[in-house]
């Protein structure tokens, strides 16, 4: 536990190192471009670019698809990436992009606390979907994209393009066979889920990310609600917890690409559509990666062991999600505008059956 800890202290250092370094090269950046050359103005565009993930994820997650972009775009342009709560903490990602601070995010809305009326539904919104491939279609043929890029435009970012990461399930110290056994447990998770699952007696716990695998050894947390059985492996979560739940509360996690609104208008219009194709590339990546991960060590993984909820206790959770939309929908207009397509969406699927939906 104490050289568990004093990793974690080498790494908060490190973290608040970085940090240091990038507002004292920020501020030396904005006298210096004041007092540049003309040549000097016009060399090679530079972004910084944080994601939600720490390194180990981003390995998949974003990585490639950054490495990609700075590739192709050569000496044009360069994208630095930052990991999770590398330049700014998770929660303040929105407002730094937003003033300019950092130039784009990779994120979803809810855990970057964006301050717009889409914002519930980012992560991991109950139930509203079943399978990853449920959010391209939502977004690309059910309007969400033109919706989110209205909202975003408001307050000064461009959203880029949506894409699905894995589904939303429990990862904890004991075992979860039953609703009751949910009651009082500490559970890392994400805003809107945690709003949601407190109704079955859930704790929802917010900790910066990287203090997440401490928690559970300490037993500051009981256990984790963030992700499916591939990142638990991926960022070593299965190594501090013993039990999967193969409930989920989500078939997906909606997260995002955005960017500062004049950064982004500053571009010229081929690094813009290349910005486009590499996030496409990248929530591609995620879709296979993901599904064929989850059922892979779900089958041949060695640290988790499964359980589940019976499905006609469960069922009792799906139906409170349908009155968690109409809670939701009450809220606002745009709010309301989104469950009404979501509502239309599962409608069409539950209609269309296997394999769309089952049961």
């Amino acid at each position: 536990m104490r050289a568990v800890e004093r990793n974690m202290n080498i790494n908060k250092e490190s973290i608040m190192t970085t940090r240091r370094k990038f507002l004292t090269t920020a501020g030396v950046g904005a006298v210096g471009a004041g007092l540049a050359a003309p040549a000097i103005a016009q060399s090679k565009i530079r972004w910084r670019m944080q994601t939600y993930a720490g390194p180990a994820l981003a390995e998949h997650v974003v990585k490639p698809a950054i490495d990609a972009f700075n590739k192709i775009a050569g000496d044009e342009m360069e994208i630095e990436l930052y990991f999770s709560d590398q330049l700014v903490p998770t929660g303040e990602l929105f407002r730094a992009m937003q003033n300019g601070t950092i130039d784009a995010v990779q994120s979803d809305d809810d855990s970057m606390a964006s301050p717009t009326e889409v914002t519930v539904f980012g992560g991991y919104f109950p139930f509203a979907l079943r399978y990853s491939l449920d959010v391209p279609v939502l977004f690309n043929q059910y309007g969400l994209d033109e919706i989110w890029k209205e909202e975003y435009a408001k307050v000064g970012v461009k959203h880029i393009s949506a894409g699905s990461w894995d589904p939303c399930h429990f990862n904890t110290k004991e075992p979860i066979n039953s609703l009751a056994d949910l009651k009082g447990k500490k559970i890392f998770t994400f805003p809107t889920a945690g709003r949601f699952m407190s109704r079955f007696g859930v704790v929802p716990v917010t900790l910066p990310w990287e203090d997440v695998e401490v928690a559970v050894q300490t037993g500051e947390l009981d256990g984790i609600g963030w992700s499916g059985i591939t990142e638990d492996y991926t960022v070593g979560w299965a190594d501090v917890t013993d039990y999967f739940l193969t409930n989920n509360i989500s078939g997906a996690w909606i997260g995002h690409f955005f960017a500062n609104m004049d950064r982004w208008n500053e571009l010229p219009e081929h690094l813009k559509e290349l910005m486009k194709v590499v996030t496409d590339s990248s929530h591609y990546y995620r879709q296979w990666w993901y599904w064929g991960g989850e059922a892979n060590l779900r089958v041949n993984g060695t640290k988790l062991k499964l359980t589940s909820i019976p499905d006609a206790e469960w069922a009792k959770v799906e139906a409170e999600a349908r009155s968690f939309w109409d809670e939701i929908a009450a809220e606002s207009e745009t709010k309301a505008k989104v469950v009404a397509k979501i509502k239309e969406y599962n409608a069409v699927m539950e209609k269309a059956g296997r394999p769309y939906r089952y049961g």
